[in-house]
């Protein structure tokens, strides 16, 4: 295999190794600006990508989207000799980007929590940068055991991130109740794959996709994909392994907490995607129809009935997380290109969404340890920078124009819409969850300026790569919402060129 195919992978692990070395040289006061020195290699990773890739060429395709100008997008030709269990095309690039970026993000919230953390800090900024790794490895993956090895590198590193602070009871649950949901699910994806090779005697997703058809009718090869599929559920918290988000994003550390909402996210539906559009051929793939359907309404329904009654504001983000992870299950479903466009601009929202509502959380648990809704009480008046950041965050997730996340769910639901009457059932439910989810996430809102509970006024220090964060994650989300043509080209690209 060429390894310039694995190249950003293998200069954010030594980024990370370099942090650890680093950690020796440093006295104890100054080692919590290792996470600045760590995200500033990381956005250097992200910008090198763009600069070098092992590529062949590039060229810029024009898109037209109906009453938008053209766009002149920028296309990747990869490599003409590819690996056989890595990829290097437009979606993997996309995905490596994506994780980058999340990665810069939660790195410099870390190093403004890293007071909550009573040692091991530059460990916890060389676990973060271990997991991008195996996040960047699964965007990439085009077999079972990079699939398998992907997962696991990602899995076992947010084992330790989640119960890093040992000093909290909270943090340890968090951390075993993840070790063993997660082992589970380990468990049932390795007995899947077992099966899958058992049947089919290859692992390649390219192999596979030549022999599935023929093995449509062979229970052990259905129960094999069946199995991996629900352990790639665990990675998206979608039915049925969604339990365990409540109580571990409540009980982790906020940065990991944030990682682990975005990125493994991200990792488990990017591996998804590409068991179900790339190891099985459409034909295949349109008799688990009713199941990916099934999936999808379960998830929104679980996650926006159980958020109703939540006060702890990373738990009601847990139970969130459940109810998107069945929005993007909704897009999988419509098995169709548009699908998979809406998929990744959701994605991409969202992760400026859901990184800015957890810096707010970090900030405000670093000034006081109250995890409930009115710890929020008096925020616009201590800080009116992270109020408004929190408040776009909860808007954007409620779906509510004009920003990223209403267009992503209007994408979604389109590309549910475009397939016909048989997922009118499925849309109502989507829309029913977006109408439960008004009522929780307005409460957040209600609280940072209506809360009728004494508020602490005290001013919030917020430092300077803070508020670059902030304004880059405020930013996005209105970029994406009011002008989504350039960006709504770019994912159209990207998915065109799924191998």
């Amino acid at each position: 295999m060429n390894t310039a195919l694995i190249s950003l992978e293998i200069a954010v692990l030594l980024l990370a190794l370099g942090v650890l070395l680093l950690d020796l040289w440093l006295p104890a006061e100054n080692k919590r600006k290792l996470g600045y020195v760590a995200a500033l290699g990381a956005l250097g990773i992200l910008v090198a990508s763009f600069i070098w890739l092992p590529v062949n060429a590039t060229f810029n395709l024009p898109l037209q989207a109906a009453g938008q100008a053209a766009v002149n997008v920028p296309v990747y030709l990869t490599l003409p000799t590819l690996g056989d269990n890595i990829v290097l095309d437009l979606p993997a690039l996309f995905f490596k980007r994506f994780f980058l970026l999340a990665a810069v993000i939660v790195l410099l919230m870390s190093a403004e929590f890293a007071s909550r953390i009573q040692s091991g800090i530059s460990e916890f900024y060389s676990l973060t940068l271990i997991a991008l790794a195996g996040m960047m490895f699964a965007a990439s993956a085009k077999d079972f055991a990079m699939l398998f090895v992907s997962v696991e590198l990602i899995t076992i590193t947010f084992y330790i991130l989640t119960s890093f602070q040992r000093n909290r009871v909270a943090s340890l649950e968090a951390g075993v109740k993840y070790l063993i949901l997660g082992g589970l699910a380990s468990a049932m994806m390795v007995y899947g794959i077992a099966l899958v090779y058992g049947t089919s005697g290859t692992m390649n997703f390219t192999e596979l996709n030549g022999k599935a058809l023929a093995l449509a009718d062979k229970p052990i090869f259905l129960v094999g994909l069946l199995l991996v599929i629900c352990g790639l559920a665990f990675k998206i918290a979608a039915f049925p392994l969604q339990i365990w988000a409540p109580d571990v994003y409540q009980g982790s550390p906020a940065p990991a907490t944030a990682f682990l909402a975005v990125g493994s996210k991200a990792a488990g539906l990017i591996l998804l995607m590409r068991v179900l559009f790339s190891a099985l051929p459409l034909e295949f793939v349109v008799r688990w129809k009713g199941l990916l359907m099934a999936m999808s309404a379960i998830t929104i329904l679980y996650g926006s009935l159980c958020a109703i009654p939540q006060r702890n504001l990373k738990r009601l983000l847990g139970y969130s997380s459940i109810a998107n992870g069945g929005y993007l299950l909704l897009g999988l479903a419509a098995l169709s290109e548009s699908g998979k466009v809406a998929v990744l601009y959701y994605l991409s929202g969202y992760l400026f969404t859901v990184l800015a509502a957890f810096t707010v959380i970090a900030v405000v648990l670093r000034a006081t340890d109250i995890e409930d809704i009115s710890g929020l009480a008096g925020l616009n008046q201590r800080s009116p920078l992270l109020a408004g950041a929190m408040t776009l965050a909860m808007v954007s997730l409620a779906g509510i124009p004009p920003l990223a996340g209403f267009f992503g769910k209007f994408l979604l639901l389109k590309a549910a819409i475009d397939q016909g009457s048989t997922y009118y059932w499925l849309i109502a439910v989507a829309l029913v969850g977006v109408v439960i989810s008004l009522y929780y996430y307005f409460g957040v809102i209600r609280a940072i300026y209506w809360s009728k509970e004494p508020a602490d006024v005290s001013p919030l220090f917020v430092s300077l790569p803070l508020k670059v964060s902030l304004g880059a994650c405020i930013a996005g989300m209105l970029y994406l919402g009011i002008y989504p043509a350039a960006a709504l080209n770019l994912v159209t690209v990207v998915v065109r060129d799924w191998k």
